[in-house]
Parts: C-alpha cells; structure tokens; sequence
C-alpha cells in the first residue's frame, strides 16, 4: 500500500488547492489544514503520519503496546500481544488482542484521571431538551454517582458476565449506567429509546440481562415519549418467551413525567431516586481480563433477527481512546460535543468511553438539535464554547436547509474541529459544513467505520494531511483496508469494489452474542482471509477512499443501519398485507430513505387509511425511524422463475431511474413491472 498519497506532491501555486481559512468551492479538489493548525497537531505532516502508519502495520505489536502501556492494567498483558485468524478456511475465525491482561474501562475512564489530579475537572455538561435545563459532573462527582449505581447492582446481585439491559434517553444516567456495568464487570447492552416495545423484547430475550434500567419518559423537543410504557409493553413479551425480568430500575425524569403519573408494577418496578443514591460513594474495582466481555450492542442484519455485536474490554479501550485523540487532534483544553445517542456504537465509542479515557470535557445533550428552533446547535456550541463537533450528515443536510441565518446569528469562535459519522457525507454537505459552520477554518473529520469496528477505520487526521470534500480519505494507524472485486482478488490503485481490512486491528468485535457461526459466516465467508464491511468503496488516483454504501441488504437511514429483512417481516405481519419488498432509496436529508413495495390481500383496496396503518406497524415492530418513507402498491413483484425478487428492478423502479431497468424477459412475469411503474405516483 502506497503510505504517502500523490496529493503531497501539490503546492500552494495550484489552484485545485485551498489552503486554511479559505472557502471550499465546487472547484476545489484538496482543501489543506492552515499552517497554524498543522504545527500544532499531534501528527502534523503526512510524513509524520505515514512514519506512525508504517510501524503500525509493520509492527502492531509494537505500536499498539506502547499506545495500551499509557492506561492502567492491574497485570500487563502476556505474549503474544495479539492472535488472529481471519480467514475462514483455516480454522474457526478468532481475534484476541492483550489477552491475560487485567484491567478495567471504568477504572481508566474515572480513577486514572483523578489519579493524574482532574477530579474537579468537568467531565460531562449536560444540556436539557429545553433551553436552560443543564447540569454539570465533575469526574469525582460522576465516579461517586457510577458507585453508588455499582454497588445497587451489586446488591440485587448483578457480577461479573451478567447482562443489564438499558433503555435510557441522553441523561447523565445513561453514561454513569454504563460505567457502573464495566466498573463491576457486567455486560451493558445500551437499546436506543427510539426502538419499539417488540424489538426491546428481541433483545431482552436474546441476552437475558439480570435487571432492566429505563426511566419514566423523555421530552423529545415537544413531544413526550413514554419509556415505562414501552419497557412495560416489552417485559410482557419477553416473559411470554420465558425471559421473566425481576427488576426494573426506573429513573424518574420530572421534566417529562412525575412518578405519581407513571404506571407501576409493584415488587419489579424500583424507582432509581430512592435506592441508588443510599449506597456508597465508592465501589471495589472488578479486574477484568481484556478479552472479557464489555457490552453487547445489537445491530441490524440482512435477516430479521438482530446482530448482538460483543465488543471486549482491553483492545476496545486502547483503540477507542487513540482514535478519539488523534482524529479529533484532542487536546486538554478543550470541549467537545457528539450529537449522537449512546444508542448507538458512535455513542459508546465517543461519547463515554473515548472522551473520558482522554480526561475529556463531554457535551451529553438530551434534546432534539432543532427544537426549539435550527439555531439550537450553535447555541449549544457558543454556550460551552464547544472547540470539537462531531455530527451526522443527516443534521448538517436538515441544518443546511433551514438556511444560514440559524448559524451566522451565533459567533462559533470557539470551533477548531467538525466531524462527520455514520454515512457518507455528500459534497456539497461537507462544503456548507466547512465553509458556514466552520467558516472555512475547521478541519472536517470525515470518519468511516461501523459497529462491528469499534472505532474509526477511514479518517482524516487533522492538521496531517490535505481533505477532499466527501472522501473519508486514509486509513488509521494499524488499519489495512482493501478493495476486492466480485472474486476477491485484491485491487490495486484508481479501483471501485467491495471494502474489506485485512488483519485485525484492537478493537474488532469478536463475535455475534450466541451465534458465532453467523458472525463467521456475514463477516468472513464472502472473501476469505478479510473482514468483509458490507459496503462499497472507491479509491481515486490520489489514494483517496470514497465510501458508497451499503451493498448488502442493510439500509443506512440517518446513520441506523436497518434491515430490509426487518422492515419486510413488520410490513406482512400486518393482516392486508401478504408480501413486502423493502429498498433503500437516495433520500436528500437522510441520506438513504425506505421504499417499501407492498403486495395486499386478495380483494383489499388501496387507501391512504392502509398506507398509514402499514406506517405504523413498522413503528410499533421497530420504531420510528424504520418506517417507511413511501409505500409503493405492487399488485405483483418481479420475480425469477425460481422465485426470486428481482430488487434490482425495484430499486431502479423506486429511483426512477426507467431507462436502467435491463432485460426483464427472464421474469416469471414481466408485465409485473409495467403496473409497477404505472402505479409509481398513487
């Protein structure tokens, strides 16, 4: 692999290059950090980034030992610092990195930095759903609360292994939740509070966690959710699958719903304010191993049961740690913000875990960034003179429609670096992003990576090298990305295929919860001796990696990664319904938007009535951002002889793009696809 990209041969004479503080037009190609910021920067040259990158492939048990050696380990590691086996033919697929090391995340995150003298530094800056509604935690005040949460669970006899589901909205709790799992060993798996009653049953059923933690309800800019009800609703299902739930721990969040009007049930039902904060403030330390479990995370699969992705304890804390320091060039002054829910991995990895491990100042923010109004985000910004934003394409695309004035009405002085997570970003959202929010002088951290990875894979290092607007550009140290053709032979240079790493890298999940055949068989089995990431991938002349979505059956809507499988078995689970077909579609804000073709029930006629009760059932299924964004009537799908859908036919049908349908004669039925695109506009 070429470590140093042709780009560095460009000089400030060409005009294919913009320099710092400058705008990012059309024209542009490379847009180059100032001379101010590179000097400053942790890597501040591509040379001094392809020198780290090369000891990072060249030697990774090196590099990555003197990286883990900066944490606190209760017993160093042993030899051989990592094993892999990534190829399917040789064996069972196998990753382990600083295996019989003991340590522990929450002990790094928390009593390391106090250790170094940071226990009054301000740990997490907590913004309401409303203006005006905040909170502080010093890191001494947030291990005194994960303590007191510790020692509860430990009282109700959670340990070490046990799972503890949590279904929080973004409060302070849903951190300290976490930590108190990893502080005592037990395995959080974090369920967005955004997924339905029957999809928080599929999890709770799957890992059968010792305690469930939720909270009465949640105001979502001015809509109130009601969380109990939902947990309420999923308990029920899960005991009807012999998963029986003997605590639920409920926070009472008094903005949204009081106690007295939140439904109870007596015996399993705690209330959060009248046992945690009795027990004390300080909790013995569960040592772990760092091939221990850490937390279990379920993603969406190309079949309808969800993924239940383990990540473990040692090499996820180092990775998630450095990549946090060096893709946001962090430093310790200053404060910094992701929008997202540690619903999610983005969450886990960089809202909890990678900000505290670097004694991070951290925005956790309740609220929806619009409400209640476009300007909510740079308000934000200003108020805690936030030097660090880390955002999804899906909000610079929706703040970006709302027009300029909601940005340049506050000053965003304080902002030295943006970033970009869970899709591809497009160009023209990107310029907008550098160029009104960041006003021409913030480097953009376009990150590429997944659940499954733990941490970012393609990035951009600010102040190291120059960006293209839209391209994640190059890899992290120690990450090895390759692009394969439909046979797996590796592509060398300007290519387009399939994105595959080969080696491990630390914090690689190492299996699926229960069903390590499926992680071997989605992950590995496609193109043997690689880690298969599902999407495709261009590499442009310069080096340059261009992520292009998902190529797999998983659609990326607002960063969630979906199913289609998923939607399609919640669309036919309704009674009018007797056949579904799901697609993803190119959707201006969201990135990609769900396109359902629905086949109904002999003699049920089509109605705006059916079509939102169809809507429903996927948000009652899954929630509501998997519901579908058109419903598109098929009297008939096309299909093969065989019976195969042709999605092919349906995502040109759904594009419109007519005139790229191809050969429809090998169809059981072509003239399927002619009322199909009749019925294209009812």
């Amino acid at each position: 692999m070429k470590l140093i990209p042709p780009c560095i041969e460009f000089n400030s004479s060409n005009n294919n290059i913009v320099l710092g503080e400058a705008l990012a037009s059309e024209e542009v190609n490379f847009v180059f950090p100032s001379q101010e910021f590179s000097k400053q920067a942790h890597v501040s040259s591509i040379q001094k980034y392809a020198e780290m990158y090369g000891r990072s492939v060249e030697d990774p048990a090196g590099f990555w030992s003197d990286i883990a050696s900066e944490f606190y380990w209760k017993q160093k590691w042993g030899q051989p610092v990592y094993t892999d086996n990534l190829h399917i033919r040789n064996g069972k697929i196998n990753i382990q990195w600083f295996k019989g090391g003991k340590t522990n995340i929450c002990y790094n995150c928390l009593d390391r930095n106090i250790d170094a003298g940071n226990g009054d530094k301000v740990a997490i800056l907590w913004e309401g759903n409303d203006p005006g509604c905040d909170a502080t935690l010093t890191y001494t005040q947030l291990l005194a609360r994960v303590c007191q949460l510790g020692n509860y669970l430990k009282s109700i006899g959670v340990g070490k292994g046990d799972a503890v589901i949590i279904y929080l909205p973004m409060l302070m709790e849903l951190p300290i939740a976490m930590l108190a799992c990893a502080r005592i060993g037990a395995i959080h798996s974090v369920v967005f509070a955004g997924f339905s009653a029957e999809s928080l049953a599929q999890r709770i059923v799957d890992c059968k966690p010792k305690v469930v933690i939720t909270c009465s309800a949640v105001k979502r800019g001015a809509k109130t959710i009601f969380l109990k009800d939902i947990v309420d609703d999923a308990l029920t299902q899960s005991a009807q699958n012999s998963v029986k739930i003997d605590v639920c721990l409920t926070l009472e969040n008094e903005s949204a719903l009081q106690k007295q009007m939140t439904k109870w049930v007596e015996g399993r039902d705690i209330w959060w304010q009248d046992v945690v904060p009795k027990y004390p403030v300080t909790c013995d330390v569960e040592w772990v191993d760092a091939e221990d479990p850490l937390f279990l995370l379920y993603t969406s699969g190309s079949t309808g049961k969800p993924k239940g992705v383990l990540h473990t304890t040692g090499g996820y804390m180092v990775y998630t740690a450095t990549t946090f320091k060096y893709a946001f060039d962090y430093k310790p002054k200053d404060i910094y913000w992701c929008t997202a829910d540690c619903g999610w991995i983005t969450g886990h990895s960089y809202v909890t875990y990678g900000p505290l491990l670097n004694g991070a100042t951290n925005v956790v923010f309740e609220g929806a960034p619009n409400y209640p109004d476009a300007g909510r985000c740079w308000n934000i910004v200003d108020k805690y003179q936030i030097s660090i934003f880390y955002t999804a394409p899906t909000l610079v695309r929706s703040l970006m429609r709302e027009g300029d004035e909601h940005v340049t009405r506050y000053s965003r002085k304080s902002l030295r670096v943006l970033g970009s997570v869970g899709e591809p970003i497009n160009p023209s959202a990107w310029r907008w992003f550098f160029n009104v929010v960041g006003d021409g002088k913030c480097p953009i951290s376009d990150t590429w990576w997944q659940t499954e990875t733990g941490g970012f894979m393609i990035t951009p290092i600010p102040g190291a090298w120059p960006q293209k607007p839209g391209s994640a550009t190059l890899p992290f140290f120690g990450v090895q990305p390759v692009i394969v053709d439909e046979k797996g032979v590796e592509l060398e240079g300007e290519c387009s295929g399939y994105l595959c790493v080969k080696n491990s890298w630390p914090s690689a999940f190492r299996t699926l919860y229960g069903d390590h055949e499926r992680y071997e068989t989605t992950y590995f089995s496609a193109f043997p001796g690689y880690y298969f990431s599902g999407d495709g991938c261009n590499r442009d002349k310069d080096g340059y990696y261009w992520l292009t979505g998902r190529v797999d059956d998983v659609i990326n809507v607002s960063g969630h990664r979906i199913g289609t499988a998923e939607v399609e078995s919640a669309l036919v689970s309704h009674p009018q319904c007797v056949e579904a077909a799901v697609v993803g579609v190119e959707h201006d804000v969201k990135g990609q938007g769900i396109y359902a073709f629905v086949t109904l029930a002999e003699g049920v006629s089509y109605s705006e009535e059916l079509r939102k009760s169809l809507i429903k059932v996927v948000r009652d299924k899954i929630g509501g951002f998997a519901a579908p964004d058109k419903i598109h009537w098929a009297p008939g799908l096309p299909k093969t002889r065989s019976g195969k859908i042709m999605r092919r036919i349906l995502r040109k049908i759904a594009s419109n793009s007519l005139d790229e349908l191809g050969d429809t004669s090998t169809l059981a039925d072509p003239t399927v696809v002619d009322q199909l695109i009749a019925l294209a506009h009812s």
